[in-house]
């Protein structure tokens, strides 16, 4: 005899009104600072090794490129929605599927991060610092956004969002991306000097 299992549906799925997810992102968000402040102290403390810094500079960069790489293919798939060249179902299907990958790398970035003694006297390393932040807030503030997409016939065309929706989506996605080059830009510099 065989079973069914029931599969309980995407995080982006979940029927959750305004306010309950204006609350969940509130809480997300000071949940994320807390945790960026928290990598960024114990990277004050951590003195290690020459071949630990190597390793965690390597894991660093992977992680670096499985987030920033998920983060341009959906940013890029959502631009060909824009376009009318994809469905929205193909760009919200994406976007499920590269969530893990987005948030996995970031948090592969922070807790690595710990161990390659950032310079925090350096303006670059600040700035560097601040972007991660930035990204990090703006991805969970995007979160909301995404469930109300969800819930939309899967041939809306971005033409059909309420203008205050295309808004937070382009001002997203455009900070999302400024935030992303400008950590990767400074960190290879740093790295470099």
């Amino acid at each position: 005899m065989r079973s069914t299992i029931t599969v309980p549906p995407n995080y982006l799925e979940r029927p959750i009104s305004e306010k309950s997810s204006r609350k969940q992102v509130t809480a997300l968000v000071a949940v994320a600072v807390a945790v960026w402040a928290l990598t960024v102290y114990l990277s004050t403390l951590v003195d290690v090794a020459s071949p630990v810094r190597f390793v965690a500079l390597a894991a660093h960069i992977l992680s670096m490129v499985a987030a920033f790489g998920a983060v341009l293919l959906v940013d890029w798939h959502g631009f060909l929605w824009l376009l009318g060249r994809r469905a929205l179902s193909e760009t919200v299907r994406l976007d499920g599927a590269a969530t893990p990958l987005i948030w996995g790398g970031l948090a592969g970035m922070m807790l690595t991060g710990i161990f390659l003694e950032p310079n925090l006297a350096s303006s670059l390393t600040l700035v560097k610092l601040c972007a991660v932040l930035v990204l990090t807030v703006n991805g969970l503030m995007l979160i909301p956004l995404m469930r109300r997409l969800v819930r939309l016939s899967p041939m809306t065309p971005f033409s059909g969002l309420p203008m205050g929706q295309r808004l937070h989506l382009m001002f997203g996605a455009a900070i999302s991306l400024a935030a992303w080059w400008t950590a990767i830009i400074v960190g290879f510099i740093n790295v470099a000097t």
